[in-house]
């Protein structure tokens, strides 16, 4: 199963971005595949923040728009929203270890914590940072190597 970052989805919704088309095509075509994939509810609470946010985007996006993209993303039959359920702290106490983390680089271990959690193959992130993750495989899916 795949995951994709906020960064991603950020990308794919907000138009004046430079990676938006590229983005858009990688979502639609998770979105409209047989296969799962999946979205970490911290990516859903990031993107909505970032998106509405009047201090990054000019104009922002209204919450109205922000919530409708989502709402196209939720209708995939396909998607698996990613949440903390009985053994997750485990994997967040371990990566967090492992990759001696604190302050705000926990968000990230939270996302990848929650991805290897629930067995997602591979997380699409334009964010570098989920390399300290060692079992996790992070790919930027807007390079091509």
């Amino acid at each position: 199963m795949i995951a994709v970052d906020s960064n991603l989805l950020i990308y794919a919704h907000r138009e004046d971005s430079e990676f938006h088309q590229a983005s858009k095509e990688l979502v639609e075509v998770l979105r409209h595949q047989s296969a799962p994939w999946a979205i970490p509810w911290p990516c859903v609470h990031e993107f909505i923040a970032i998106t509405t946010h009047p201090g990054i985007y000019k104009p922002a996006s209204t919450l109205s728009e922000a919530l409708g993209f989502l709402d196209s993303l939720f209708a995939s039959p396909e998607l698996h929203l990613l949440s903390e359920s009985a053994g997750y702290f485990e994997k967040l106490r371990e990566l967090s270890a492992a990759a001696r983390l604190k302050g705000s680089r926990i968000h990230d271990a939270r996302i990848a914590a929650l991805c290897l959690h629930h067995g997602v193959r591979e997380l699409w992130s334009a964010d570098r940072d989920f390399s300290a993750f060692l079992q996790l495989t992070a790919r930027n899916p807007l390079v091509t190597t």
